[in-house]
Order: C-alpha cells, then sequence, then structure tokens
C-alpha cells in the first residue's frame, strides 16, 4: 500500500490542456497607384463555420495551461504598395494580403492575390493561398484608351478581372465565421479604380468583408480596407491607391478557464456564453496564457 503511494508521488504529472478555437485574419494589401490594381484580403483561417480559400474548415488547437503561445495581428498594407502584415496565434499562420499592381508593377501574392493594374498593359492579379483566399483579377488590356485595374481577392471569391478601359473589378467577397457569436463577415478584396479620361469611368467596389472601394475619374479617392477585417485597399487611378485594414485574431475557450492577454497586445473577452468565453485581439504582438 505504502509503495503504491509512493509511486503515485512520483509519477509525472500530466499537462492539461484545453480546446481552443480561433479565427485568424492577417492584415489586408495595399490598393496599387496609378494603374489601378487593388489590394487582396488578409488570408483567413478559421475553425468555426467556415474558412478562407478553398481548402477544409481549421481544427482546434490543444493547448497546455500555463504555457505562453504568440499571438501577432497583422497590419494593412500600406499605400506604396505594401503586402499587408501576417497575423498569427500559436502555431497558426495568416498570410497579409498581396498588394494591387501599378503602372508597369506586377501584383503580388498573398493570403488573397492583389488585383492587377494596366496602362501601358493589362497585368493578372496576384494568387492568393488556395487555404486561406483567391487570386486577384486581372487589369484591363485594351491599348486604345486609359486603363482600369482589378479586384482584389477576397477569402471567398476572386476578384473580378475588367475587360473595359473605363470600369474598374469588384474586389472578391470576404467569408462569415460566427465564431464570436454573431455572424460577422471577414477578408474582403479591394475594388480596383478606373482611369478613364472621359470622366464616365466606374469604380470597382470592394468585396463584402471590409474591401475598400477603387478610385474613379471624378476625384473620388479610393477607400482603405476596413479596419480588423483584413479587408483589401482599394486601387487608385492618378492617386496613390488606399491602405490595406488591419487584421484581427479571436479566440474560443471553455469559460471555466482564465486568459491572460500580455504586454503589447489590445484586446478584450466577452461575457461567457453558453459554456464559453471568447477573446477579441484587436492589434500588437505578445503572449496570452491560460489558467
Amino acid at each position: 500500500m505504502i509503495g503504491n503511494i509512493v509511486a503515485g508521488l512520483l509519477a509525472p504529472k500530466v499537462a492539461e490542456v484545453i480546446s481552443v478555437n480561433y479565427l485568424v485574419v492577417a492584415g489586408g494589401g495595399g490598393g496599387g497607384g496609378f494603374g489601378c490594381g487593388a489590394g487582396g484580403a488578409g488570408g483567413m483561417r478559421c475553425t468555426v463555420t467556415a474558412t478562407g480559400g478553398s481548402g477544409s474548415l481549421e481544427t482546434a488547437l490543444s493547448l497546455g495551461v500555463n504555457t505562453n503561445y504568440t499571438v501577432t495581428v497583422g497590419a494593412g498594407g500600406s499605400t506604396t504598395p505594401t503586402n499587408g502584415s501576417d497575423s498569427v496565434f500559436a502555431t497558426i499562420t495568416s498570410l497579409g494580403g498581396g498588394y494591387g499592381g501599378a503602372y508597369n508593377i506586377a501584383a503580388a501574392s498573398g493570403g488573397s492575390g492583389g488585383g492587377g493594374g494596366s496602362f501601358t498593359t493589362g497585368l493578372s492579379g496576384g494568387s492568393g493561398n488556395a487555404n486561406q483566399g483567391y487570386n486577384g483579377g486581372s487589369g484591363n488590356t485594351d491599348n486604345t484608351s486609359w486603363r482600369s485595374g482589378g479586384g482584389g481577392g477576397g477569402a471567398s471569391a476572386v476578384g473580378a478581372s475588367t475587360t473595359s478601359n473605363k470600369n474598374g473589378g469588384n474586389g472578391g467577397a470576404g467569408r462569415a465565421t460566427s465564431i464570436s457569436g454573431s455572424s460577422v463577415t471577414y477578408a474582403g478584396g479591394g475594388g480596383g479604380g478606373a482611369a478613364d479620361n472621359g470622366g464616365t469611368g466606374t469604380r470597382g467596389t470592394g468585396g463584402a468583408g471590409g474591401g475598400g472601394d477603387g478610385y474613379a475619374y471624378n476625384f473620388t479617392t479610393p477607400s482603405a480596407g476596413t479596419t480588423n477585417t483584413g479587408g483589401g485597399g482599394g486601387g487608385g487611378g492618378y492617386t496613390f491607391g488606399a491602405a490595406g485594414g488591419s487584421g484581427i485574431v479571436i479566440l474560443k475557450y471553455p469559460d471555466a478557464k482564465t486568459i491572460t492577454i500580455g504586454a503589447g497586445l489590445t484586446g478584450s473577452t466577452a461575457a461567457p456564453s453558453g459554456g464559453f468565453k471568447v477573446t477579441t485581439i484587436t492589434a500588437g504582438t505578445g503572449n496570452v496564457s491560460w489558467v
């Protein structure tokens, strides 16, 4: 009997683990300028309702308590343009959206691809990641007049290509998830700009899920991707394109556990509901842990 008690005391303790569902959306790409291509949406990876691209729904992570896990919320791409920044949770990385093409600058690949620019020749859209988002649309190849740009790819659809020298392509739609308790759409692609010197062109509209609208010749400026959606920035025309929207990380876990949000992160936790807590992290880089 005593031997059994001693053996039990000396046996290694099994580390406690919890199941954590997640939404990880990266920053959207910046829209191209003077060539009209829109920014692609940030990559979307999610374990609840739906995920980005054509891949299967992601699987919840089994994580240890009293252990630090890295979280990074990716910033939106700039008007230079640049790709959006990656977002990270533990072993999960979502890729920043590709920037939109511009005059003689090819659109970039990313979580979702940037829309192709044009001007002297049409350019193809950037490629999206198959498990996070879709490709951007192509810019116009009509060499008889001014050009218009393709829409940025979104989490659920490719950006629209444009065959018109007047009208920009629409951004690809994002995808909805109910991880927060209500259905919210994230990661819409930006709309392509319309550099039509006749003044009759129509700018591309951003995709549902935070995509920004493109430029129009009546000097309607392009709009940025919406903050904390990963939406792509609208494509420019005679202006620079617009910035992409920042990403977001949302974590859902058993309500018996308490999360610590480390320094460097901005976040909040909703009241428990249905046996779970939901923590939303909107900016920064740092660690989270549970007890």
